[in-house]
């Protein structure tokens, strides 16, 4: 059977894969570096908007250019976002005021947004459905990667030139992978008889996405506030994006209906699981048990090569697996992982044990994600892969952002034991929603 990696796919899958590993690689390097780049350019008091502008501006990218991509193919749309992606990349790393930079990096969220989309739509045209799991299962590793060389690569290229070259030399090797994708955008435009004319419900989803992401955004920042009034707004930011999510998503979704509306629902709840259980991991091992920085970046390392595993044994597997056994599976990983952090900082025990539950919750995700992606596609009808898999995306980084609030607000009640007890519980439901996934009567031949 012929792979990824053999003709005629070579090309397309070594460009494409690159494309998912530069924008990833950009959104963790940037962390490292945004020190020395506020004080740069003396914009500390922009530290924030320069991460919360790029979440913001990919959820609307995601929702434009699926609309796009679906009226007229992903040539067009891809190659845009390629170009507003590269633009972002240039204008931060020629920036010279912090304003300056923070308009970059929208570009970038705006791009990014984008060619995610734009690459889904793509590799249902170009590759054939049982390559789906492989291609995704590379597109996984390509995002997990960049979490263990992007801080060390960044802080290298910012210490040997200067932290523009971070940036700007990314733009370089944008330009070779696009050069690699050109031969397999010939003729993915559709023919103009059967081009859509963008509609007014065009417009209103993206206006839909921009409420979505300022809400998001909004609420990412309300840790500092503390208090009933935190919790207030945080009821109000989440009530604003359930009514302006309803639309984005396939229907369904919120009730959860079996097959294409669970698996964009499974995408919030496991995202919601890892995320909300990440962040303070490494605080959990540096506060309880006085391990450095480095000792305790292991044990996330560690989350990410097991997120890579899991991704590697899914598209080795392809096909022959039933995927809702590997979903169930995979759910069940990610809230074992999540329920060993809550029994580890409950009962104090080693940190041995927190590393190990992390790397379950890691095979979990690399187990979820490729799947979900795989079953997405096939269960998109011609002309909505974009719609379907701008939902997953979106619904992938609110379920996230969402977690982080709730449990951000949680461990000023009780640290560490609130936040692990909420992800946990999340994990429930995240086994839940993954047993109605993949159900014979409702997911498509």
């Amino acid at each position: 059977m012929t792979g990824i990696l053999q003709r005629p796919y070579a090309l397309t899958t070594v460009g494409a894969w690159s494309l998912v590993f530069l924008a990833a690689f950009e959104a963790i390097a940037v962390t490292t570096i945004m020190p020395e780049v506020t004080a740069d350019l003396h914009g500390r008091g922009l530290y924030a908007l320069a991460f919360s502008s790029v979440m913001a501006a990919a959820v609307v990218g995601m929702v434009a250019f699926g609309s796009w991509a679906d009226r007229r193919g992903p040539a067009v749309p891809l190659i845009v976002a390629i170009l507003l992606f590269a633009a972002g990349l240039t204008v931060a790393g020629t920036a010279t005021t912090m304003p300056v930079f923070a308009a970059g990096r929208f570009l970038q969220g705006l791009g990014a947004g984008g060619e995610t989309v734009a690459l889904y739509v793509l590799v249902a045209l170009a590759y054939p459905a049982d390559l789906h799991i492989k291609i995704f299962g590379a597109f996984a590793s390509a995002w997990v990667l960049p979490s263990m060389v992007g801080p060390f690569v960044a802080g290298l290229v910012a210490d040997a030139l200067s932290w523009h070259w971070v940036f700007l030399g990314v733009v370089l090797l944008v330009a070779v992978a696009t050069s690699l994708m050109l031969p397999a955008l010939r003729g993915r435009d559709r023919p103009p008889p059967d081009r859509i004319r963008a509609s007014a419900d065009d417009a209103r989803r993206i206006a839909r996405a921009a409420v979505v992401a300022l809400a998001a955004v909004a609420l990412s920042s309300l840790g500092d506030l503390g208090g009933g009034l935190a919790w207030l707004l945080a009821a109000v930011a989440l009530a604003v994006i359930a009514v302006a999510l309803r639309r984005l998503v396939p229907v369904g979704t919120y009730r959860i209906r079996p097959g294409l509306p669970a698996a964009v629902a499974l995408c919030a709840t496991a995202g919601g699981v890892f995320f909300g259980t990440e962040v303070y991991l490494p605080l959990l091992l540096h506060d309880r048990y006085g391990l450095p920085t480095w000792l305790s970046g292991i044990t996330l390392t560690a989350g990410a090569l097991a997120w890579a595993l899991g991704s590697a044994v899914q598209a080795r597997l392809g096909e022959r697996a039933d995927p809702g056994v590997w979903l169930r599976t995979g759910a069940a990983l990610l809230t074992g992982g999540a329920a060993m952090e809550l029994v580890t900082a409950w009962l104090h025990l080693h940190p041995a044990m927190a590393a190990l539950g992390w790397f379950a919750a890691g095979a979990g995700m690399g187990t979820l994600y490729p799947r979900i992606s795989t079953l997405v596609l096939a269960a998109s009808a011609p002309g909505e892969q974009g719609f379907n898999t701008a939902a997953k995306s979106i619904t992938d980084a609110v379920g996230g952002s969402g977690s982080l609030a709730v449990a951000g607000l949680l461990f000023g009640v009780a640290p560490f034991l609130g936040p692990f007890t909420f992800t946990t519980v999340l994990g429930v439901l995240t086994m839940l929603v993954a047993a109605r996934v993949a159900m014979p009567q409702t997911v498509p031949a």
